[in-house]
């Protein structure tokens, strides 16, 4: 389980590669439902705080949680994009939030 706190967040860029159709809108692409049901996924269980395409790059921006970038590196691994080729993780890299924060759920944890 996850301990919310600055340690646990990273900054990840992944980048389309070359089953991308340039020119498409996001939901043309191939496997999009899945992908997004997949993003959704991650977002519901905390382990995805923003997500975007980067405008005027072929880039995206996710801010994630977790306990390691192996960890984000395994989570990505099971998105249909990263399997065919769509996305591909191209950077890693914890991140201190200095200005602003995020606001937490309380997280409890069940008796052993």
């Amino acid at each position: 389980m996850i301990v919310p706190n600055a340690s646990n967040i990273y900054v990840v860029i992944r980048t389309r590669g070359a089953g991308w159709k340039a020119g498409a809108p996001l939901e043309a692409q191939s496997d999009w439902t899945a992908h997004a049901e997949f993003m959704d996924s991650l977002e519901s269980e905390g382990a995805v705080l923003l997500a975007g395409p980067l405008e005027n790059s072929s880039d995206v921006l996710i801010v994630m949680r977790a306990e390691s970038p192996e960890v984000i590196e395994a989570r990505l691994a099971e998105d249909i994009w990263t399997q065919n080729g769509m996305l591909a993780t191209t950077r890693i890299s914890p991140w201190i939030l200095r200005i602003g924060a995020f606001r937490f759920p309380q997280v409890t944890t069940p008796a052993e």
